[in-house]
This record gives structure tokens, C-alpha cells and sequence, in this order.
């Protein structure tokens, strides 16, 4: 007699856990409730930055039960992801999930929030959305949404596939105590970083703007459609902007030819690949197309 669906997908959603919890820590790196954290490497721990109120000192509890020691290796506000050094390794290192999450996905939100093990929380991915502002300083290409309860010590857990591959880091630090999954491609890329870096690069140019439309005449003279730009406004004195020759009236429409219609996509174009690099910045100027090259700056 065959096993009732159900039940399969019961047994489905549990192994899925306890491979993830092999690989899902407890982080007591505050005050109140600990956290929980995923094993990147074996010897680091990534975990949501808001969680971490102390740099040295901090407990790991792995998932044989064994404590370690770790210290802050690198934190980044902006994404609110911290990167943890142990002492010795710790155990089975996460596997990030080959696909990105998909709308109506079965996902667990999964935690070790406590040294008794690990809890899951059942949902399904509700959105997908971004770019968007975390009002933290920084821009976050990409956000998952579930309707998973992110019950406390949740934050720096994983959200698991049904497979038991991890999908994105779970943290409720970013949006104003809502709960929001930074996915894997991007948690993962912030942690190389920070590993080898200790923060985040950003980009920065030191101009102020604001969003105008470009007339359809002035479209043609991009040999592109483009209802937007950003005219500059202010030039700060000594920026790379200044240095390299940006001026007041320009209206910045592209960073290395990719176009750029609000604040927004400009600040996620300034990544830290281009800091200190000479960048071709395309403006209008008096109407006409013109490249300057600006050697970006680190924010």
C-alpha cells in the first residue's frame, strides 16, 4: 500500500530540516534571546548584524551540542549581515540552494534558537521584490517574503528549500521589525566581503540630484528610449564628481552604459567593484551626449 501524499511530504519537509540544522547554529552575541546563525565555512558563521552587540566573547552552540568560541570577522549594516570566526570548525558547512526561490515555493523557516535543538517554521515564499532602500544606508538588490512566523531567535537563520538546500539568510532587522530573507546569492557574495575584507565597499560620486524626464527629442540623441534621468543639482567640492568633471545641469543618464532613471538605480549601480576605478559616467549636456570618466569613491 502506497504512503498517503501527506505523509510524504511530512517526511519530505522533516528530513529537509535536519539537513539544514546540521548547519544552523545558535548565536549568543547579545543580551537578550540568542540567535541563530548558518555554518559558511567551517570556521565562520554568518548571521544578521543587528543580532551581534558584541565583538568578542561570543558563544556558538553547534548542532552536536559542542559550544565555541567566535569574534566578529566583519559586519555590514547595510544588508544587516555579520560574519562570525571560530576558534575550530564546526561541523557541516550549509549548501546554497542551485535555484532562486520561486513564488508559491514550500520553505522552512528554520532557527536554533535555544541548546535544545533546532525549530522550523512552515510557509511558502509569498514575494519577491527589491530593489529596495533597507534605510540602513544601502540598497538590497533582491528580498524574499514568506508567510513563515518568525518566531524569537529566528533572525540569522536559514530559509530551507524542501530539499534541505539553503534559499536566503532570515532577519527581522531590516525592514522596521518585519521579516524579510536576503537571498543566498547575496548573502553568500556579502560574506565573501566580509571575509576577506571585514565591511562592505560602496561606491560614491558626491553629487546631489533629482529625477527629471527627458524630452523625446533628447531621447533620440541617446539612440535610446529613456523617460528619465537625474539632473545634478550639487557637486560637492573635491568628490570624485568634482575631480572628474561631473557639473551642476548635467543630467546623468548611464554608469558603464547601463542606464540609470532614479536615485535608487544609481545608488545600486555604485557597487564596490567601482571603487577607484576610472567609471564612464554618460550625461546630457546642453542637450548633447557626452562620457566623463570618474574615478568613484569609496562611501
Amino acid at each position: 500500500m502506497s504512503k498517503n501524499i501527506l505523509v510524504e511530504l511530512s517526511e519530505a519537509m522533516a528530513d529537509a530540516a535536519e539537513t539544514a540544522g546540521k548547519s544552523t547554529l545558535l548565536v549568543n552575541a547579545r543580551r537578550r534571546i540568542p540567535a541563530s546563525g548558518i555554518l559558511f565555512a567551517s570556521d565562520m558563521v554568518l548571521t544578521a548584524e543587528h543580532v551581534v552587540e558584541r565583538e568578542e566573547d561570543i558563544k556558538v552552540i553547534a548542532a552536536d551540542g559542542a559550544e565555541h568560541s567566535a569574534s566578529l570577522a566583519g559586519r555590514d549594516t547595510g544588508t544587516d549581515l555579520a560574519l562570525l570566526k571560530l576558534t575550530r570548525p564546526a561541523g557541516t558547512i550549509a549548501q546554497p540552494a542551485k535555484e532562486a526561490a520561486r513564488v508559491g515555493q514550500l520553505v522552512l523557516a528554520l532557527a536554533r534558537p535555544s541548546s535544545d535543538g533546532i525549530q522550523a517554521s512552515l510557509g511558502t515564499v509569498s514575494a519577491m521584490g527589491g530593489p529596495v532602500r533597507t534605510g540602513r544606508g544601502a540598497m538590497l538588490e533582491k528580498y524574499i517574503r514568506t508567510d513563515s512566523i518568525p518566531y524569537p531567535g529566528f533572525s540569522g537563520g536559514p530559509l530551507v528549500a524542501a530539499d534541505g538546500a539553503i534559499l536566503g539568510l532570515n532577519t527581522s532587522g531590516l525592514a522596521q521589525g518585519t521579516a524579510l530573507t536576503i537571498p543566498v546569492s547575496i548573502a553568500w557574495t556579502v560574506a565573501d566581503a566580509l571575509a576577506k575584507h571585514g565591511h562592505i565597499r560602496r561606491g560614491y560620486l558626491g553629487i546631489r540630484s533629482q529625477t527629471v524626464e527627458i524630452s523625446q527629442e533628447t531621447q533620440n540623441a541617446l539612440k535610446r528610449e529613456q523617460a528619465t534621468g537625474l539632473l545634478i543639482v550639487g557637486v560637492e567640492k573635491d568628490s570624485p564628481a568634482a575631480k572628474g568633471g561631473l557639473m551642476v545641469g548635467d543630467i546623468l543618464t548611464a554608469v558603464q552604459g547601463t542606464p540609470v532613471l532614479h536615485h535608487d538605480e544609481l545608488f545600486a549601480r555604485l557597487t564596490g567593484e567601482l571603487v577607484g576605478k576610472a567609471t564612464p559616467i554618460e550625461v546630457l549636456r546642453g542637450g548633447k551626449e557626452q562620457i566623463v570618466n570618474v574615478s568613484v569613491g569609496e562611501r
